[in-house]
């Protein structure tokens, strides 16, 4: 049992990890994040990542293959990780295009076998 969170460098991605750190504090239980921005298994953490992560103890860290379809990435490392929750973040989007997630988030939301916590990076007031 583990949170996962898809780690991206973006705001959204940030502010994914720093609610599944919050999730894993609360339900007391392991994280495990997936980069999908892709780079070298032995590459060092991104920095950035590495920053979000200096009081999480030793999480566990794997980097999606730059030929794997971001969604399919998270969806495997859930049902490897044995996952009870994925975080992912969502991008603002357009007023024309409020209505719609994008399409890697749209995937997991419908192909996830545990629930899905979705995070936008600000809130609007």
């Amino acid at each position: 049992m583990t949170v996962l969170v898809a780690y991206n460098s973006s705001p959204h991605g940030e502010a994914a990890v720093r609610t599944a750190l919050a999730e894993t504090r609360r339900r007391d239980l392991p994280l495990h994040v997936v980069v999908l921005d892709p780079q070298a298994t032995d590459a060092p953490t991104p920095a950035g990542l590495a920053a979000l992560l200096v009081d999480a103890g030793e999480p566990s860290i794997t980097y999606r293959h730059e030929h794997t379809e971001p969604a399919d990435a998270i969806l495997d490392a859930a049902d490897a990780a044995g996952a009870t929750l994925v975080v992912v973040g969502s991008r603002k989007r357009s007023s024309e295009g409020t209505f719609l997630m994008g399409s890697t988030t749209q995937r997991v939301l419908l192909d996830a076998s545990v629930p899905v916590l979705v995070v936008k990076d600000t809130y609007d007031a």
